[in-house]
């Protein structure tokens, strides 16, 4: 059975991708700060994506333990919502030692062993705000963007070991992120639906916000050889908000 390890696997969209990579038949090693609840044939692990020597210490015993890895998925993240002239550089760079420093780290402590399988699938959950300008998400999206980048260059890299690098990017997601920022902002999820025109935000064409599974799914098709030939890519998962930016 191929290993695949998961960061951020507490929060919504990591317990969704953990929950569909088990059920493509992947094992899984679960891994968050705090720990993650026990999903069957996937095993749970304590690591913060910003100490590398616990996240490698716990993708090194989820490879001892589950055998040559064949993917490794980024989903930890954090969100901050402030205006760019109200965001220190402090905030910024915070979002971006987590956001993105999250994803170089999960891929510096996977890479070995990926490399050593014979190669594999990584895969980073970002968001359509790294491309898609929103008020009071400066650091937000700088933070995505910079992830982006990352995966981009780590595919091209990594090709030459049969290593596939890919993005999923969801808009409003039905998860504690999203029901936080809507508690800071005020709006309802009626609201998020239908957008802002004032505040530049457009709707959700298909009317609804995305349940996580439907991120998890995407990211399970790019982890498993159904996707042998994708890399490089961003698939976004926004129901059309971004009007396919």
């Amino acid at each position: 059975m191929s290993a695949v390890v998961v960061t951020g696997a507490a929060g919504g969209i990591g317990r969704a991708v953990v929950a569909d990579l088990v059920a493509r038949g992947f094992s899984v090693a679960a891994i968050d700060r705090a720990r993650p609840e026990a999903v069957e044939s996937a095993i749970p692990l304590v690591a913060d994506v910003t100490d590398e020597a616990a996240l490698g210490a716990a993708v090194a015993e989820a490879r001892d333990r589950l055998g040559p890895l064949a993917g490794a998925v980024s989903v930890a993240g954090v969100f901050h919502v402030a205006s760019a002239r109200e965001t220190s550089i402090d905030d910024l760079l915070d979002l971006v030692r987590i956001n993105a420093g999250g994803v170089l780290a999960l891929a510096r402590a996977t890479m070995p062993h990926l490399i050593e399988a014979g190669g594999g699938s990584f895969v980073a959950v970002t968001s359509n705000a790294a491309t898609i300008p929103r008020e009071g998400m400066a650091a937000y999206g700088a933070s995505k963007a910079a992830a982006n980048a990352l995966v981009r260059t780590l595919g091209l890299e990594a090709s030459a070991h049969g290593i596939r690098c890919n993005i999923v990017a969801p808009g409003s997601t039905d998860t504690a992120m999203q029901r936080d920022f809507r508690a800071v902002t005020g709006a309802g999820r009626d609201d998020v639906v239908a957008g802002d025109a004032a505040a530049f935000r457009l709707g959700i064409p298909l009317g609804r916000i995305a349940d996580p599974a439907d991120v998890a799914h995407v990211v399970g098709f790019l982890v498993s050889d159904e996707a042998r030939h994708v890399t490089l890519q961003t698939l976004t998962v926004d129901g059309g908000a971004g009007l396919g930016a």
